[in-house]
Order: structure tokens, then sequence, then C-alpha cells
């Protein structure tokens, strides 16, 4: 966060050169932030802030926060989900507060690539940034959104569901073709249910289940 307090400026001459001094965060009035898509999360632990000056605040905080989205696995384990992070002040409304992305969407994505998301299930793959007003009791309000879009990685479903299935299929068509006799392929027959049986159940663990609309490969 940045913002300008031109009431807490002094010449550096006058104090030994002093530019910048760090304080709490209580001593001056800072902007209060809110996470809309919060759902649970760590407050930070660093409450200091950076006075420059000429006035200029700077406050860097991280948040460890968890936030709800909606998913949409129709094409899992090959989905792509786009989920926002708005961050607004509903104290002050757009007369007091107007609230501006520092940085562009490549700066930040440039960022997050190198540092943040770069390993796990999703790969992070574009970033844009809203910022509009919301009204709320006929006040409006800044808002700032970061539309973040994610790619899962399949691998390890093809691996462990995707594969196995197909070969399962694949074995059992070939055994219902064959020229084995009717009471090998009714034996295979329960071998291949029973192994599709437990296949079901792994994939039945390994779908994500936050989706009005069930992914096709748990439907097929």
């Amino acid at each position: 966060q940045e913002w300008q307090n031109p009431f807490a400026t002094w010449d550096p001459r006058d104090f030994c050169n002093i530019s910048e001094i760090v304080l709490p965060m209580d001593t001056y009035w800072s902007p209060p932030i809110f996470i809309l898509e919060r759902v649970n999360g760590q407050n930070p632990e660093l409450n200091y802030v950076l006075l420059m000056h000429n006035g200029s605040f700077n406050s860097t905080r991280p948040f460890q926060v968890t936030l709800t989205c909606s998913l949409i696995i129709l094409k899992f384990p090959f989905d792509t989900q786009t989920c926002n992070l708005s961050i607004a002040s509903f104290l002050y409304p757009v007369t007091d507060i107007v609230m501006k992305a520092r940085r562009t969407p490549a700066e930040i994505m440039e960022d997050s690539l190198s540092f943040f998301l770069t390993d796990g299930e999703w790969k992070f793959t574009n970033l844009s940034i809203m910022e509009y007003m919301e009204r709320v009791d006929d006040k409006g309000y800044s808002v700032v959104t970061y539309v973040i879009s994610m790619e899962r990685r399949p691998t390890l479903y093809i691996l462990n569901l995707i594969l196995p299935t197909c070969a399962l299929y694949l074995l059992d068509m070939a055994v219902l073709f064959g020229p084995s006799s009717l009471e090998e392929k009714i034996n295979f027959q329960i071998a291949i249910i029973l192994g599709s049986s437990m296949l079901a159940v792994i994939l039945n663990n390994s779908l994500p289940t936050s989706s009005n609309k069930p992914p096709i490969i748990g439907t097929h």
C-alpha cells in the first residue's frame, strides 16, 4: 500500500539528512483494506510503515488467506479456472478513498511466476486487473479486483486414472472378442468389473466436488 499525507513532511537537511523512518502502523492513519472473497487466514504480524520525508507512506504487509472461488470442472483434469481477488475499503466511500493498482498486470504476473506460483497442481497462466466502483446502500466504494487464471497440471491424473481406465477397457474388449471360452470370458469380466469398481472408488476420492456439473471423466 502507498498513500500520501501532506501533514507528515519534513526537510531532511534539518534532521541530519534523514529522509525516511520506520514507524508502528498505529502511529498515523492507514487505509483499512478488506478482501471480499476471504474465508479465513492469518493476519500479518508486520505492523510497521515506512514514512518518507515527502509524506509518502509505504506499507508492505504479507497476507496468507483462503479465498472462495467457483470451479467449473466439466473438463477435469484439463480444466482452466478463473478466480477473483477483490480488495476494497468499505469504511470510506469513493469520495474519500480511490484505490488504484500500483503495478501493471504484466509486472505482477512476472513476480508471481518467479516467486509464488511456479510449483504445485496449478499453473499460473494469466492475470488482469479491474478498477471499478461498487455501490452499497446508495454509496459508492472503490474496488480493485485481480482476476487470476490458472490451468491444472493433468500429468498425475493421466498416469493414475485415465491410462489405467483405458487399459482396462481395451483389455476387456480384447478378451470379449478373443477366442477364449465362455467360462474364461465370464471370469475375466468379473475381474474387470472388480477392477473398474476399485478405479471408480479412487476416482471418486480424487475428483473435486465443488461444482454443479460433474466432470466428464466421472460420468463415463
